[in-house]
């Protein structure tokens, strides 16, 4: 069971406490499970109970109890435990929520968050004749597509032809567009579509001279309101360059994969532990493993006496959230800071996937494997939503 197959089962126990009329609340939109804090057991944990206290007249530990019981007869969780004010401390079954979501990750690939199939939803898209709100609007229209919308894109007049050529943005269509239009497609009905303007803080100056992947970045990464930095900071393969970090991060994973198969072992989904990691060795990320294709960066990751995977597996299971918060708010930066996120997270655990000197790969280096080629997948497909390539060789 994921965290978001998690969270819908805890809507269902409130959906049917509320139909047996033991809770008389609205049931929420949306359940955050977050791994247990201090005092807290389990794979995961929810204060749902104490949020619906108020509403429902109760308290929160009656609340707890009655979510409780539900729970325990649901599929997948062992056991629930309510803990503090009334916490909720689930427990998931068998091999738990990691190597599921792991699972689920491999097994989608670069499509890990995309809806199967299209929503009837109709967009479109339109933007001054400006090179920033034309790549803005053609990683959201990327981004709308992989969550089942058909879009269609506009701008003001005839984008520049370097616009398509260097930085790779498509436009349907040029001209003013002051009416909505009709998308005629089959199982979509011929009715006006609401007209949405992409209009960022332009940039200055002209960012093609970077090339595509360092010019998108420059121009997605900042929030809309923020002015881009178009600099040649966004070149350097250095740690400083959030760019840099996460197409490091995804050419590691895929070093670790060749490396592993020169071992003569495979990822494998698992139990993942926390590993101590030696942080004498870690100064200089490259080097801790055989990957000696990808260059290290300039700057060391900074050291933890345990990584857990957990906090890594967290930033994985909100890539799906990161997409449908992108098409809510119509910002593509937020992906972009979302990728860096899961970078930061990944890289310290990559160090701990292979095995050292006389070490044989056990169960236990297939599950950490099979963990990178999830970020893996995850950071190529998100680069491939901004538009920006994701080498396996930095």
């Amino acid at each position: 069971m994921t965290p978001v197959e998690l969270s819908r089962t805890v809507l269902c126990a409130v959906r049917r406490a509320v139909d047996d009329g033991e809770l008389d609340v609205g049931v929420p939109a949306g359940v955050k499970v977050t791994p247990p804090g201090p005092g807290g057991c389990g794979d995961y944990a929810t204060n749902l109970a104490l949020q619906l206290a108020g509403p429902a007249g109760q308290p929160p530990l009656r609340v707890a109890e009655i979510l409780r019981t539900r729970l325990l007869h649901s599929d997948g969780i062992s056991d629930v435990v309510v803990t503090g004010p009334g916490f909720l401390n689930i427990s998931l079954q068998g091999d738990g929520s990691q190597a599921a979501l792991v699972r689920e990750i491999l097994q989608a690939g670069e499509r890990y968050g995309h809806v199967e199939r299209p929503t009837g939803q109709l967009v479109q898209l339109h933007a001054p004749h400006e090179v920033r709100a034309v790549v803005v609007m053609d990683a959201l229209a990327r981004v709308l597509r992989s969550q089942g919308a058909l879009v269609r894109t506009s701008c003001a007049s005839r984008p520049e032809p370097e616009w398509a050529q260097v930085l790779g943005a498509h436009v349907d269509a040029h001209g003013t567009q002051e009416a909505p239009v009709r998308l005629n497609a089959p199982g979509t009905s011929n009715t006006p579509t609401p007209l949405v303007t992409v209009r960022p803080v332009p940039a200055t100056p002209d960012p093609t001279s970077l090339g595509r992947d360092a010019a998108r970045w420059a121009l997605l990464h900042p929030a809309a309101h923020d002015r881009p930095r178009i600099t040649a900071d966004h070149l350097v393969q250095r740690e400083s360059n959030p760019l840099f970090r996460v197409r490091y991060a995804h050419a590691r994973t895929r070093a670790l994969s060749r490396n592993a198969a020169d071992l003569g072992f495979h990822a494998e989904p698992g139990h993942l532990e926390s590993p101590a990691l030696d942080t004498s060795a870690r100064n200089t990320p490259a080097r801790n493993t055989p990957a000696r294709d990808t260059p290290a960066p300039d700057t060391a990751v900074p050291p933890t006496a345990a990584h857990p995977p957990t906090a890594l597996l967290n930033t994985l299971a909100a890539h799906p959230r990161t997409l449908q918060a992108v098409v809510a708010h119509h910002a593509p930066d937020r992906l972009a800071r979302h990728l860096v996120t899961v970078a930061d997270a990944a890289l310290p655990f990559l160090v701990t996937v292979l095995p050292r000197g006389a070490e044989k790969p056990s169960a236990a280096h297939r599950a950490r494997l099979a963990l990178a080629e999830a970020v893996g997948a995850v950071l190529a497909g998100g680069l491939s939503l901004l538009g920006i390539d994701a080498p396996e060789h930095l």
